[in-house]
């Protein structure tokens, strides 16, 4: 039986996707992601924020460097993988990354399409300003 490796992430982008092409015309984009979760201890609130390398290859890189932007709610699915290099001095570093499969933009619709006076898209500015509750009934 072989194993299972399966990411699924809810986050925020970090920054814009850094897109690169590579020989052969291969398209790769890259991306850091927040994932945060809040807790109690002791009474108080704490938050705690887990950063992870996000990897996009060929048409989703091309797909994800024309539509994600800093500060877009994605949802990610992919897989663990981790690979290693030698920095400047000759150092064998590892980074793991999640490559991933495919993504949906979370929000809104209005977040995805241009104002009207300036053209440029709107960006929520709290998590809870991607709820899509156009009737405004929403039980809590």
């Amino acid at each position: 039986m072989s194993g299972i490796n399966k990411v699924i992430l809810v986050g925020h982008l970090g920054k814009d996707p850094e897109v690169r092409h590579l020989d052969g015309g291969v398209t790769v984009a890259s991306f850091p992601l927040a994932t945060s979760e809040t807790y109690n201890k002791d009474g108080k609130r704490i938050e705690q924020t887990e950063w992870h390398n996000i990897v996009l290859w060929r048409g989703l890189a091309e797909v994800a460097s024309k539509y994600l932007q800093k500060g877009k709610l994605v949802y990610i699915e992919g897989k663990l993988r981790t690979r290693s290099f030698e920095d400047r001095e000759k150092i064998k570093k590892y980074v793991t990354e999640v490559v991933a499969e495919n993504f949906t933009i979370l929000g809104r619709k209005s977040d995805f399409e241009p104002t009207p006076a300036t053209g440029e898209h709107t960006t929520p500015k709290s998590e809870t300003d991607y709820i899509d509750d156009p009737a405004g009934d929403l039980p809590f």
